[in-house]
């Protein structure tokens, strides 16, 4: 999450290019949406109420990281993917996962419903909740997208489920349909940028991100952040 951070502030001063960074957990780990209650991890039953918690920069619900591909995209709000619409740039990229998607033959679409569920209301766990962005196969998610914005940049997360090892997030998983997770993370990156019509290469952590993620992980790991609301 330090991490994330520091390339939306990077981007937003220009120092560093629109950024896709794609990344998997250590552990399960459950990540609040900004506008979450702390305290509504306390009344999960095990094994989601024993897990660790952080808290995102983005909104929504919370996810139960585990078995999944969290992607985050940093784009400046002048990029004509983030200043179209507001919502425009959760399109871009849930086509884009659609696509690649459909490489491997499994049909996926976006929602096109929504259940009214906001920032800080609806179920618990984003993979219950329905915006018309999200991406189903069937009638159960299997990505869904947040985002935070500065006046000069935008930081989108999403969360795309390779396997569910948990019944407290409801969701549908990729393995059954025989995706493999190391082409897909390639293919999506492709796609992504192809979305955006913009070039891509891969990059290292500049020394500036790295400084200003490092001096972020203790805002992360630490109660005030996490336990704020």
């Amino acid at each position: 999450m330090a991490r994330d951070e520091a390339l939306l502030e990077a981007v937003g001063t220009g120092a560093s290019p629109s950024t896709l960074r794609l990344y998997e957990w250590s552990e399960p780990t459950i990540s609040l949406g900004y506008f979450q209650r702390f305290a509504d991890c306390g009344s999960l039953p095990p094994p989601a109420g024993e897990m660790p918690v952080v808290r995102r920069l983005t909104g929504g619900g919370a996810i139960l990281h585990d078995r999944e591909l969290t992607y985050s995209l940093i784009v400046p709000t002048q990029h004509t993917s983030a200043g179209r619409k507001p919502n425009s740039l959760y399109e871009l990229v849930h086509d884009a996962l659609i696509a690649c998607l459909a490489e491997d033959h499994v049909a996926a679409n976006r929602d096109g419903a929504d259940d009214g569920s906001g920032a800080a209301k609806g179920p618990f766990f984003c993979f219950a909740r329905r915006h018309c962005y999200d991406v189903l196969i069937g009638t159960d998610k299997v990505a869904g997208s947040a985002q935070r914005r500065t006046r000069d940049a935008v930081l989108q997360h999403g969360s795309i489920v390779l396997h569910r090892r948990f019944d407290q997030q409801p969701a549908a998983e990729l393995r059954a349909f025989g995706v493999d997770a190391a082409a897909l993370r390639r293919r999506l990156a492709i796609a992504i940028a192809a979305q955006l019509k913009m070039d891509i290469r891969e990059g290292a952590w500049t020394d500036s991100e790295r400084e200003c993620a490092q001096s972020l992980e203790s805002k992360y790991s630490g109660n005030e952040w996490t336990r704020r609301k």
